[in-house]
């Protein structure tokens, strides 16, 4: 897996923005307790990201919720959470066990029956609910293999309504967009996804560095014409 570099003061920061500002509670610190116990890589966003997705999925006004990459649930209940009481959430987990840990999680964050774990590759998973007779998604995070990123964004494009958000997770990657040669990869993805950001008709975009637990990385966001 490809090493990320924090430095000691922007985990120190971040865990100060954490306690003061943010102020996860235990439900979210089970997830990440859970996927650490279940051997699960410390991937999932930090948690000042968390409350951004939140707060983003509530500036919206979103009622539907995409999510792809699910790992312990993280990110799905802060999203979940920043729902309406009729909000709804689909989640794209590839792996079972990560599925089952997450699926538990969401479970004891009260968020059980506004979400749904859809199991197995998401590119198939994306084909299967454009088939389905639902309404367009309003919200999609995209947190998943790298590889995809600029097929998944398609897949946004075509599942999301006009006017709907989407944030792409993992864009900067140690600086590995300016030299790919650092994670053969995972780097092209990331490079493809964001050329496709920045000429794709359909989408108006723009991306943010950050610094964290999660080393030099940044998100981008988007929204649908």
């Amino acid at each position: 897996m490809f090493e990320h570099k924090p430095r000691p003061e922007w985990i120190a920061t971040e865990k100060f923005l954490s306690d003061v500002v943010v102020h996860p509670d235990p439900a979210l610190q089970q997830a990440i307790t859970s996927a650490a116990d279940a051997g699960m890589p410390a991937i999932e966003v930090a948690p000042n990201a968390g409350k951004l997705l939140k707060l983003l999925v509530q500036l919206s006004g979103a009622r539907r919720i995409l999510e792809i990459g699910t790992l312990a649930g993280f990110s799905t209940i802060w999203m979940g959470r920043g729902l309406p009481d009729d909000g709804t959430l689909v989640t794209c987990e590839f792996l079972p066990k990560h599925a089952e840990v997450a699926w538990a999680n969401i479970d004891a964050a009260g968020l059980g029956e506004k979400v749904e774990i859809r199991l197995g590759p998401a590119l198939d998973t994306l084909a299967s609910l454009e088939e389905e007779d639902r309404e367009p998604f309003d919200f999609i995070f995209i947190d998943a293999d790298k590889e995809n990123d600029s097929q998944y964004l398609e897949w946004a494009v075509r599942l999301g309504r006009p006017g709907a958000t989407v944030v792409l997770d993992n864009t900067i990657w140690e600086g590995a967009v300016l030299d790919p040669s650092m994670d053969p990869v995972n780097a092209p993805g990331i490079i493809e996804a964001l050329r496709l950001l920045g000429e794709h008709p359909a989408l108006d975009a723009t991306v943010i560095q950050t610094v964290g637990s999660k080393g030099w990385d940044g998100f981008a966001l988007a929204r649908i014409l």
